[in-house]
């Protein structure tokens, strides 16, 4: 039983029948054997070389994308980077008080009695309060934020600007507020 029947096929054809075997076409010989059908040779599929994806680009003079030295900052960009790093240290400041209540041996009392006898000045504890206090004034603000997205407002890019300058001030506010207590 004949494979092909090349007498109502063009040579185009017959070469796209033969793609979805596993072999790779070496020859094709046109002219018609006493059968009628073409003379075809296959060799041995070979797996095509694999060239490593970072060669590959450099080969071709292709720049990392998106590169450092073309990549322009952005408000969002860095408001959603700043925002992810306030969420890891918040984390880690629960960490420490977790672990620390856990393993010293004094209460809270006893730490906070330590830092008022080193007499520091009211501008250094305000100062070192506002450190403590501005990723969680952030990620708050931002969150507050991020619920006002979920609601679908405040989408359109004039709006997210917006949203995030009104966001940077009310964190300002809410880590000056807390620095104060």
């Amino acid at each position: 039983m004949a494979l092909f029947n090349c007498s109502r096929l063009g040579s185009k054809s017959v070469l796209a029948s033969l793609s979805r075997f596993p072999a790779t076409l070496s020859t094709v010989n046109y002219a018609q054997a006493a059968s009628g059908m073409p003379k075809i040779t296959f060799k041995k599929f070979e797996t095509p070389v694999q060239e490593h994806h970072d060669v590959k680009n450099e080969r071709l003079n292709r720049p990392l994308s998106p590169h450092l030295t073309i990549y322009s900052v952005q408000l969002t960009s860095t408001l959603s980077i700043t925002h992810r790093a306030a969420g890891i240290m918040l984390s880690g400041y629960a960490s420490a008080l977790g672990i620390g209540a856990l393993v010293l041996p004094n209460d809270i009392s006893h730490y906070i009695t330590i830092i008022e006898g080193l007499n520091l000045s009211p501008a250094t504890i305000f100062l070192a309060k506002a450190i403590i206090a501005a990723p969680f004034g952030y990620h708050f603000a931002n969150g507050i934020r991020h619920l006002y997205w979920d609601t679908a407002k405040g989408l359109t890019i004039k709006e997210v600007y917006t949203t995030g300058y009104a966001m940077l001030g009310l964190a300002a506010a809410i880590t000056l507020i807390l620095a104060a207590l």
